[in-house]
Order: structure tokens, then C-alpha cells, then sequence
């Protein structure tokens, strides 16, 4: 009988938990810092820019002509989230458990899981659009049909392009990562997070664009772009039916999708309005979000890996209950392995938002009509936001992959979608308070020009 059984069969003592050290992951906290260091400044030079060129197409005449198409931008962004983070952790946990070692296992595993990013990209990209649509309802009490098509084309073409090329950085770093024995749970979800964003809103912007222009000349091809990537649905469905590891997912992986989908988009909505107030807002917020979800995502793939490895699924490894995860002190004040590190990644949290904060103020310095926050008031506000953020998210972290493991759900397909999404979803509304407090004590840091 193997160690993990013989350990489930002795008494739980919730203050001196019996862990099985040999599939606890190896590395001390020294070794994870510097192992998530690297790609984490890398996500939050992504971050930086992808905040700079959101602050810039907000400006844009697709923007200013379908303001709500800004509803889109948390969601698609929540993409990363949703599709590239998930296949990370999905593909990390599979090279972990040498499930990847053989080329035929590469092969089959990574087609099939691109195929199913594809599926994934196409429902959620056609939902987001329509939610989208919903929301803008609101305020106007109409529907407009024409920008409804231009948001789910340029949300269709968005999504599965930037999808697919993520998709294809995530496996060659995972890859990668196994062949030089790095763990990849450490550094190939803050890798898709680098480039998530910055690719997202880059291919929004253009595709956006250009239909815009179809919108006001050539109507007809918005509706020709939405049919075909409806078209190629099936043979996406098809691929990732043929592997046993997605088909599971294929048939009851939606709901974090769609859960998640649908919690960015609410984002989406706080920040419409926000920008409309706070322009300089827009720059910030991939910024917070990112960040928070991007150290979360690195602690669920941790966790994830671990129950694998540890217990069978829907049984706790080591006699533990669900009560256990949901002590605050213990998810961050312990002696245990996942407590240690979260408090490394909480230590990433100020000394990288001030980094990325300087240089967010050094591309925006020489900028005629720069009103970017940058005084103590807003910078404690904001690093007060920052921890908090990711504090809920770490804690959510810990007990939703404890909780999902106990339902018979695969972490790896759940947890880091509902993390980025709640990240989005808080993050946007603490900037927004932060900018709101800033206002109301200290509008000249808002209003006027730093120079």
C-alpha cells in the first residue's frame, strides 16, 4: 500500500498536518522566488505596455464611435485566464506527471489541446460579444444590431488569433522548461500572462479597426467573418473529442469558462464608466489585474500539480476536510509548504507595482495632455489596493482548489479561470475607488498635468 494511503488512515490533527513530503514540490522558497522572479517582471513589462496601448486605442475612433465595445476588453483580456493560463497549468501538471516525456504523447496531447483552446476561444469570444451587446443595453435601452456584429467579429477574430499563437508559446515553454528541469507550474503561467494581454489588445485594436471600416463600407463582411469561425467550430470539436484528456473538458469544462466570462465582463462594465471619468484609469488597470491574476494562476498550478500527485480525485490528500482552507492563518501564517509560498508571491506584490508604476510614469512623461496619477496619496492607495487584491485572490486560490478537488472537478480546467476573472472583476473596482478617493482629497493629482 503506497504512502499516501497509509497516511489517510491515521488520525488529522489540524494543527500538526501529516503531509506526504515526496510529492510536495521540491524547490524551497528561495528557488520559487527566483524561478517566478524572471517571468514575472517579464508578465509585468507586458502589463506596462499593454496598459500604455490601451490608454492610446481608447482614443481610437473605433472606441469613441462604440464605446461599448470596452466591455469587451476585460473579457477578452480574461482570455488568458480562461484558455492560455488553464492549458499552462493543464500541460504543466502533464509534463509533471511525465505524461509528455515521448514525442507521440507531445504530439497527441498538444493537438488535442490546441484544438480545444480553438473550441473554447470561439464560444466564449461569441458570448462575451453578446453580453456585451446586453449590457450596452442598459443605459440605452436599445440594441444596436449593426455594432453588435462589428463587436462579435473583431471578439471572434481576436480571440481565436491571439489564442492560438499564446497557445503555441505555452507549449514551447513548458516543453522547454521540462527538458532543462524547471518546473513549469513556476513559470509558464506568468509567461502566458506576459504576453497575453499586450497581444490581445494589439489584435482587438486591428481587427476592431478594420471592421470598423467594413462597418461603413462593406457591411456584409462582419457577418462574413462571424460565419466562418462558426463554420470551423465543429472540426475544432472534432480534434479535441479524439484525446481522452480534453474530451473531458470539452463536455464539462464550460462552466469557469463561461463563470468567468461573464465576472470579466461585469469588470468590463466598471470600466466603461470609469474610463468615461478617469481616463488615465485605463492605463492602470491591465496593470492590477494582471498582476494579481498572474501570482494566483502561479499558486493554483502549484496546488493543482500537488493534489494530483497526492490523492485521488475527489478524496483530500492526507485526511484533510474542506474546513482546513478556510483559515486565513493558515493559508498565509503556516509552516506548510503552499503557505510559504504564497507569502513569497505576496512578497512580489509592492516591489513590483512600484517598478512597473515608474515606468509607466517614465512612458508618459513627456506626453502633452499626461495627467497619470503619481503622488503619495494615490501610489499608498494604490499599493493598499494591490495587496488586498491579491491577498482575496490567494485565499480564494487555496480553498476553491481544495473544494473543486473534493466535487470531482479537475483544478486545472476551473480554478485559474474564476481567479483572473475575480481579479479583473476586484481589481477594476478597487482602481476605481482608489482614483475616486485620489479625487475626492487631491483632485489636482487627477486633473492637471504633472508638468
Amino acid at each position: 500500500m503506497n504512502e499516501t494511503s497509509s497516511l489517510k488512515r491515521r488520525s488529522f490533527d489540524p494543527t500538526n498536518d501529516l503531509v506526504n513530503m515526496s510529492v510536495v514540490p521540491a524547490e524551497t522558497s528561495y528557488v520559487l522566488f527566483f524561478q517566478v522572479l524572471f517571468p514575472f517582471v517579464v508578465a509585468g513589462l507586458g502589463m506596462v505596455f499593454a496598459g500604455l496601448v490601451l490608454s492610446i486605442v481608447v482614443t481610437w475612433p473605433l472606441f469613441e464611435e462604440i464605446p461599448e465595445i470596452l466591455i469587451l476588453v476585460p473579457a477578452l483580456l480574461g482570455l488568458k485566464g480562461n484558455l492560455e493560463m488553464t492549458l499552462a497549468s493543464r500541460l504543466s501538471t502533464l509534463a509533471n506527471l511525465g505524461h509528455m516525456d515521448s514525442s507521440k504523447q507531445r504530439k497527441d496531447v498538444i493537438i488535442a489541446n490546441l484544438a480545444l483552446v480553438q473550441v473554447q476561444a470561439t464560444v466564449v469570444a461569441f458570448l462575451a460579444s453578446a453580453f456585451a451587446a446586453a449590457l450596452a443595453f442598459i443605459p440605452s435601452g436599445e440594441i444596436d444590431w449593426a455594432h453588435g456584429a462589428l463587436m462579435c467579429a473583431s471578439s471572434l477574430a481576436t480571440a481565436c488569433s491571439a489564442s492560438l499563437v499564446l497557445s503555441l508559446l505555452m507549449v514551447v515553454v513548458i516543453v522547454t522548461s521540462r527538458k532543462y528541469n524547471i518546473n513549469p507550474d513556476n513559470v509558464a503561467t506568468p509567461i502566458a500572462a506576459s504576453l497575453g494581454d499586450l497581444t490581445t489588445l494589439s489584435v482587438l485594436a486591428f481587427f476592431g479597426t478594420v471592421f470598423l471600416k467594413a462597418h461603413n463600407t462593406e457591411s456584409w463582411l462582419n457577418g462574413v467573418v462571424i460565419v466562418v469561425f462558426l463554420l470551423l467550430l465543429p472540426f475544432w470539436i472534432k480534434v479535441a473529442n479524439e484525446n481522452e484528456g480534453t474530451r473531458e473538458t470539452l463536455y464539462n469544462g464550460w462552466t469557469p469558462v463561461i463563470m468567468s466570462m461573464l465576472i470579466s465582463s461585469a469588470g468590463g462594465f466598471i470600466l466603461e464608466n470609469a474610463v468615461r471619468k478617469y481616463h488615465s484609469l485605463s492605463t492602470y488597470g491591465p496593470v492590477l489585474n494582471g498582476v494579481g491574476g498572474n501570482l494566483a494562476a502561479v499558486q493554483a498550478s502549484r496546488l493543482s500539480t500537488y493534489f494530483h500527485k497526492a490523492a485521488t480525485i475527489g478524496e483530500l490528500p492526507n485526511a484533510w476536510t474542506i474546513h482546513r482552507f478556510t483559515s486565513f492563518t493558515r493559508a498565509f501564517f503556516s509552516k506548510e509548504w503552499d503557505s510559504r509560498s504564497a507569502r513569497v508571491l505576496l512578497l512580489l506584490v509592492v516591489p513590483g507595482h512600484i517598478c512597473f508604476n515608474v515606468l509607466i510614469q517614465l512612458f508618459t512623461y513627456t506626453s502633452k495632455d499626461n495627467i497619470t496619477p503619481h503622488g503619495a496619496l494615490f501610489t499608498s492607495l494604490y499599493m493598499i489596493a494591490a495587496i488586498i487584491q491579491v491577498m482575496v485572490l490567494l485565499y480564494v486560490c487555496q480553498f476553491l482548489v481544495s473544494l473543486l478537488w473534493k466535487m470531482k472537478i479537475d483544478p486545472d480546467n476551473s480554478v485559474i479561470p474564476y481567479l483572473t476573472a475575480l481579479g479583473d472583476l476586484l481589481g477594476t473596482g478597487l482602481l476605481f475607488i482608489v482614483f475616486l478617493t485620489t479625487d475626492y482629497f487631491d483632485p489636482d493629482e487627477l486633473l492637471a498635468p504633472k508638468h
